[in-house]
């Protein structure tokens, strides 16, 4: 079963079964796309189970909902609650979660003000994003044909689900041409991010990432890892990046929620630096492991206790 662990689904406010927690075929979401969602992660941490900066994705949530005209029937600390209450009720600790808040089954039509707004949450215990060696060894990745969606056609600050179906399309032709993942460029030939993922680029001795206005959703272990890098005297710096820069950076690595602190081992079989983690991307990897694990001061709340 690839969902282990996940025996009962928060559904609309009551805690549901797994084989139980269903949609009608004629729901609004499978129709037209019509879903934002979060991804987060609850550690076993040496004090015990903690969700990372739980606060910071319901409110990603909420934001994603109101540029959508989609109003959630629940308040934030609802949602919140119910992130805790189903790792709770499923017994676990170390686990995904995955809120979504989608328009569900009433009629069809572009237009959605007649559907109800449903909300789900599901966890499961989900191993490394990018597979169980990639942390350390890094992973071979080529640089997409497909390109992130321009300005003004898809809210790309929206965690939606319509826009994973670009990121399907990166990581598809990546994985059938041998690699791991694809990185997306914007329409102007900027580096934008992984499909499922944020990038940043060592380069003597700095570290670049693309800012927002290349099509870059705003990931919540993407500001983490500024934070840190700064806290760690590294001069951070976000800018675009064009796609040459990918093939004589120093150190190359993916954050997310899923793939955590990824480095990149090779671009479109260019070696990245030493084709292995590099000492910034092991720098910053401790830094934030030693946070989500318990073994540094949690000094910015970012862990939430959960039993």
């Amino acid at each position: 079963m690839p969902f282990q662990g996940c025996k009962k689904i928060w559904m609309n406010g009551k805690l549901v079964a797994f084989e139980d927690a269903k949609i009608h075929v004629l729901s609004h979401v499978i129709h037209y796309g019509s879903a934002l969602f979060e991804g987060d992660r609850c550690y076993d941490t040496s004090v015990g189970p903690r969700v990372f900066r739980l606060a910071e994705h319901v409110e990603r949530l909420f934001n994603s909902c109101k540029i959508y005209r989609m109003e959630i029937p629940f308040t934030r600390e609802q949602i919140f609650s119910a992130c805790l209450d189903t790792v709770r009720a499923n017994g676990l600790k170390d686990c995904y979660i995955r809120p979504i808040a989608y328009r569900g089954f009433h009629s069809l039509g572009v237009d959605p003000r007649n559907c109800p707004v449903d909300v789900t949450v599901a966890v499961w215990d989900w191993g490394k994003y990018l597979g169980p060696e990639a942390l350390e060894k890094g992973v071979d990745v080529c640089v997409s044909s497909w390109n992130r969606m321009a300005p003004n056609t898809f809210p790309y600050l929206a965690k939606a689900a319509a826009n994973y179906m670009n990121s399907q399309l990166i990581k598809l032709e990546a994985i059938n041409n041998g690699y791991v993942e694809g990185i997306a460029l914007d329409t102007f030939g900027m580096v934008s991010e992984g499909s499922g993922e944020n990038i940043f680029v060592v380069h003597k001795g700095r570290i670049f990432t693309p800012p927002l206005c290349v099509s870059v959703l705003p990931g919540i272990t993407r500001d983490s890892v500024i934070i840190l890098a700064r806290d760690l005297g590294y001069e951070l710096i976000e800018q675009g990046i064009p796609r040459e820069m990918l093939y004589i950076a120093d150190e190359v690595f993916f954050t997310g929620s899923a793939a955590e602190v990824t480095p990149i081992r090779s671009i479109d079989k260019i070696v990245v630096g030493e084709g292995h983690a590099g000492k910034i991307t092991k720098s910053l990897q401790k830094a934030f492991f030693d946070v989500i694990e318990g073994r540094a001061q949690d000094k910015y709340g970012w862990l939430t206790k959960v039993y």
